[in-house]
């Protein structure tokens, strides 16, 4: 997987992952997310009409490479910089309930698991780890 993302293939990767996760019956973009910010300092919602299906993957490669990993910490990598006018930019984290509801439905569909010991967050699970590698073969 880290192989993939080296060579720069990762939108690859992306493409052919969001087209499979779109079969899983429990990953579904929700109705208000076609009016919600993905963040604070963002002035308006995604333009794309899949923007759901290409940030799901983008979670689980960051689950898969800085694992057990939680909501906060993958609100820090997806922050933006406001533009506060005069004043200097600031960064923002990104909005917490789209993370939540991904992490979520990769719970549902069995991708991912909470972790149980001293370090809280996400893992992946046994099959998200053979989903994560058949896709990266795809990829190549």
């Amino acid at each position: 997987m880290l192989q993939l993302l080296k060579q720069n293939k990762a939108e690859e990767f992306i493409k052919i992952c969001s087209k499979e996760l779109k079969k899983i019956q429990e990953i579904k973009m929700p109705n208000w997310a076609l009016f919600v910010k993905t963040g604070h300092g963002k002035e308006r919602p995604p333009m794309g009409k899949n923007w759901w299906y290409i940030r799901t993957p983008s979670i689980l490669t960051k689950i898969q490479m800085k694992s057990p990993i939680g909501v906060s910490h993958l609100r820090k990598i997806y922050s933006t910089k406001k533009n506060k006018g005069h004043k200097p930019e600031k960064s923002t984290k990104a909005g917490g309930k789209i993370t939540r509801t991904i992490l979520q439905q990769l719970e549902k569909a069995g991708l991912v698991e909470q972790n149980k010991g001293p370090k809280k967050g996400r893992k992946l699970t046994e099959k998200g780890i053979k989903f994560i590698n058949k896709i990266s073969k795809e990829a190549k």
